[in-house]
């Protein structure tokens, strides 16, 4: 099991298995708050702790913070129909992610994968 906590430790969440790799995305809101998404069905996700959303200007997702820190910790789709959520990994344990796999998302035109590199080691090119 995988638990993960914000900076202050008022949210909190479990997965039951570290992720195979995670995503570093370019669009504009996930390049200014840092996330590094690990995806899981919604139901594999236990999350504990308030938090507040916020609805990205294309009414895709609602990205949530902790009110205390800042710290934003998951996304969540506004279709209840998509079974896909993000979890912000760098909340896990930095040892879950040492030598993992990351893959770098062209979010900000058109969603290909510009290329891979190692958590841990510098991203290249």
């Amino acid at each position: 099991m995988i638990q993960a906590a914000c900076h202050c430790g008022a949210v909190t969440f479990e997965v039951d298995e570290a992720p195979s790799e995670v995503t570093d995305c370019n669009c504009s809101l996930c390049h200014r708050v840092g996330g590094l998404w690990a995806y899981y069905p919604p139901a594999q996700v236990r999350l504990a702790g308030e938090t507040i959303g916020y609805v990205q200007g294309d009414r895709t997702l609602t990205t949530h913070h902790c009110p205390t820190c800042g710290c934003v910790t998951h996304w969540r789709s506004l279709d209840p129909q998509y079974q896909r959520m993000g979890v912000n990994a760098r909340m896990m344990p930095p040892e879950v992610l040492e030598g993992m796999r990351v893959r770098r998302l062209d979010g900000a035109h058109d969603f290909a994968t510009l290329g891979h590199y190692i958590f841990g080691t510098l991203p290249t090119g």
